[in-house]
């Protein structure tokens, strides 16, 4: 593995929570979670459309659209859930608590997916020490909502 990907991964991993505080300082500001969820992506669409129209990658046709599994636009929505939800909660659970949660619910999600090669991943079955894994993860959640 690359440094340039671990280093890629440790910064998008440092954006998470400040993400949510941020998004948070917006919902006390403008009226709830939904309408600083509305904003945010609003604001990340209008960077992203600065960003092609800057480097100006090959668009793929509108044909090509209707080559994407249905199932794979839920993507979308499941960005909506995760940026209102962190937003909604990052005040009441605290950056701590709330990143150790996603981090504890994206890797029992990850056995699943990797253990039935689900949303396009291969499969990976589920091991002893993947579990192990996770019961650690979790119980580094458990730590630190107990301090």
């Amino acid at each position: 593995m690359g440094w340039a990907y671990i280093t890629l991964a440790l910064f998008a991993g440092i954006v998470v929570p400040v993400q949510a505080g941020l998004n948070a300082v917006m919902a006390r500001h403008i009226g709830g979670a939904l309408n600083a969820t509305f904003l945010s992506f609003i604001i990340g669409t209008s960077a992203l459309a600065i960003i092609l129209a800057v480097t100006r990658p090959a668009l793929p046709s509108l044909a090509t659209f209707g080559q994407v599994p249905v199932w794979a636009y839920a993507g979308g929505l499941m960005g909506l859930i995760y940026v209102a939800s962190s937003t909604f909660l990052a005040p009441k659970l605290g950056a701590a608590t709330l990143l150790a949660l996603v981090i504890a619910g994206q890797m029992i999600a990850s056995l699943i997916i990797d253990q039935y090669g689900l949303v396009g991943f291969p499969e990976n079955p589920i091991t002893l020490l993947r579990v192990l894994g996770v019961v650690l993860l979790v119980a580094g959640v458990v730590l630190i909502r107990a301090f």
